[in-house]
């Protein structure tokens, strides 16, 4: 399953992230804690060249925790502040302004003690389509003042949000890159909701995540749907026991696989499946 997906808007996002990213100083870049590497823009480096960075894990609570820490240590070896983080709940965003005050200070000190009294931080937070920025900068605020939906390309302009008198975020719109050059990228960001549904096979994409569960947690999808099946039994036959299991027959007794496909997707985004990391650092 070969999944593209870059739309118009996006390449002028990325052209408006390119005017506005050098009135900052540190740019926040949001990941997806169940796909860190395939949810990291490969272009995010060029862009962010010179900046201070910090790499927020989003959703670390939909996660395996003991993969979560591998992520951690792999992104402070690289010299990236690492935050996990909750945004729906707001855990972790309390290290967010210290982060940063920690990364300034030095520019900070340098300006104080050329006459300025305050110094300001500005922040970009980045980030691909349904990553949880506009959650994100909302909860740090307090008020819902940046737009957010369960659906990527809800924010469709940048804004200027300010957190405290001396912090100052740039929300910015999700952008993917042209073209994915690894197969399983596109695959694991279609899993997680960062590609639109609307222009998915959810029952090729269903099938995938079946395959890719087996291989990673063989007992989650017995456990949640009440399932057995073989080593040998084909993916597609798993997702028509899930849809059996759960009753969703059509006329004649057949299994309504639109409908089995769109629950096992969202319940595996929702986190009910359990704690869930597709990658590894050291793979």
């Amino acid at each position: 399953m070969n999944i593209q997906w870059y739309p118009g808007h996006m390449a002028k996002a990325k052209r408006k992230i390119l005017e506005t990213i050098k009135l900052v100083d540190v740019v926040i870049e949001i990941l997806d804690a169940r796909i860190p590497y395939s949810s990291r823009n490969p272009d995010m480096d060029e862009l962010a060249r010179g900046k201070f960075r910090i790499v927020v894990l989003n959703k670390a609570d939909l996660a395996d925790s003991d993969i979560n820490l591998a992520w951690k240590s792999y992104f402070e070896e690289k010299g990236i502040k690492p935050v996990m983080a909750n945004s729906i709940k707001g855990s972790g965003l309390e290290r967010i302004y210290p982060a940063a005050t920690e990364l300034m200070e030095e520019k900070i000190q340098r300006q104080k003690a050329r006459g300025r009294i305050s110094v300001p931080i500005r922040a970009m937070v980045a980030g691909i389509p349904n990553s949880g920025k506009s959650t994100f900068i909302n909860k740090l605020h307090g008020k819902s003042i940046a737009k957010t939906g369960d659906r990527p390309g809800v924010t469709k302009a940048n804004q200027w949000i300010k957190i405290k008198k001396d912090f100052e975020l740039l929300d910015t719109p999700g952008i993917l890159w042209p073209k994915f050059e690894d197969e399983e990228v596109g695959k694991k960001l279609a899993f997680t909701g960062a590609i639109s549904d609307v222009i998915m096979d959810l029952e090729g994409l269903s099938i995938e995540l079946i395959k890719e569960l087996r291989e990673s947690y063989p007992d989650v999808l017995g456990l949640r749907y009440g399932i057995e099946f073989s080593d040998t039994d084909e993916n597609y036959a798993i997702l028509e026991m899930i849809g059996k299991s759960r009753g969703f027959l059509m006329k004649g007794q057949k299994i309504d696989l639109k409908r089995t496909s769109i629950i096992l997707l969202d319940e595996f985004r929702g986190g009910t499946l359990g704690k869930i990391s597709l990658e590894k650092p050291d793979n």
